[in-house]
């Protein structure tokens, strides 16, 4: 498959909850003209895939998003010619949730969160949607606080109801995270614990991996390689770190990283949406503006992508069974130097879209109106 074509099918999903008003434990810094809707949401992700061409579905937060009528809801998606894609499931934030929610050493609580999945699963089933997942904020700050592994078996009965309540089409995607807000052990902390949670539930779990919940210096491309070869890899969150889970554009710190990652992508031939994989987008928004920050942050993954689709695999294969460190070296180099900029303008013209998405959004009056139109309500947001 040429560059080209590859490229063309390539799909990207932002979230909607990064289209609101979001900050840190400190400050939520509210602009105007972000939505007060889930529909204003679609608008705005709308708007998003219009630019690029490549971001096609919105994944739902849930009770963030929650409407009346999700097939409502799922129909004025496809009138703005886009789809609703993940749901994800919101176990942290409810006052019932301090000492966890699955893991909660109160059953009644646990019942509670596990009700929410399944509801989750219900939304699913009305807006058409794949993908349910599932991250959890449940661990313990000090040493003593709960039983470990008791915790682990409240865990694993939780995502087995779970997975035995979605349909034969659907998947669960198990996300983990090092810390925070539990500083001494989170429950589902890093890729393995994870992956042996899917591996004992079944085909149709999966493991996502955020690239910003790793420990300092871990080898992102590793744990890709090591799931994809498991066939365990299902979706991805991209966003960026310099410290610990900053949540800062994807491709915006680290851009060789994500190079890195799409390569081990590209090797495996796990691009196209026929391999299963979800590439998403989960970032916080604090200083920039929102649709123009998402808007970068899909042309960042797509510029990563195409340097990793450049990659000359020949010559890279025939270095490494020549143990020739420095031309295997070499053959990553220059593929990760190339300007592909003019590469994907050029696509982008091919497809009817305007060369510059940053640009066109720019032209476009969009963000101009918005501020005009959404006066008044309360606007869509998280955080302090």
């Amino acid at each position: 498959m040429s560059v080209k074509a590859a490229l063309r099918e390539q799909r990207i999903e932002t979230p909607s909850w990064a289209y609101g008003n979001s900050g840190t434990r400190f400050k939520v810094f509210a602009q105007q003209g972000v939505p007060r809707t889930p529909f204003e949401k679609i608008d705005d992700a709308a708007e998003v895939h219009r630019c690029t061409g490549i971001a096609p579905t919105v994944a739902l937060h849930i009770p963030w998003d929650k409407v009346e009528d999700y097939g409502e809801l799922a129909g004025y998606a496809r009138e703005r010619g886009v789809e609703l894609g993940t749901i994800n499931a919101n176990v942290f934030q409810d006052d019932d949730y301090r000492l966890g929610s699955v893991t909660h050493p109160d059953a009644a609580v646990r019942r509670k969160a596990i009700g929410h999945l399944l509801e989750c699963v219900d939304i699913m089933d009305q807006t058409g949607s794949r993908d349910l997942k599932l991250w959890f904020a449940d661990g313990l700050n000090y040493p003593g606080q709960d039983n470990l592994r008791a915790r682990q078996d409240r865990l694993a009965e939780a995502l087995r109801e779970t997975y035995q309540r979605l349909g034969a089409d659907q998947r669960m995607l198990l996300e983990y995270k090092l810390f925070e807000p539990a500083f001494y052990a989170t429950d589902v902390p890093d890729w393995g614990t994870a992956y042996a949670h899917c591996l004992q539930l079944g085909d149709r779990a999966k493991v996502v991996i955020d690239t910003g919940h790793h420990a300092p210096g871990t080898n992102i491309e590793f744990i890709v390689s090591v799931l994809l070869r498991a066939g365990k890899l299902g979706a991805f969150d991209f966003n960026s770190r310099f410290y610990a889970d900053d949540d800062l554009m994807a491709g915006a710190a680290d851009p060789f990283q994500l190079f890195r990652i799409m390569h081990e992508i590209v090797l495996a031939d796990a691009l196209t949406p026929a391999a299963g994989i979800a590439f998403m987008l989960d970032q916080c928004h604090n200083i920039e503006p929102k649709i123009p920050a998402i808007i970068r942050s899909v042309l960042n993954v797509q510029e990563a992508t195409a340097k990793a689709l450049l990659v000359d695999a020949e010559a890279l294969s025939a270095a490494q069974r020549d143990g020739d460190v420095l031309a295997a070296n070499g053959a990553l180099m220059d593929a990760y130097n190339t300007d592909v900029r003019p590469l994907l303008r050029e696509l982008r013209a091919e497809q009817g879209l305007d060369p510059d998405p940053m640009a066109a959004y720019r032209r476009s009056g969009y963000a101009e109106r918005i501020v005009q139109e959404r006066v008044g309500g309360q606007a869509a947001g998280w955080g302090a």
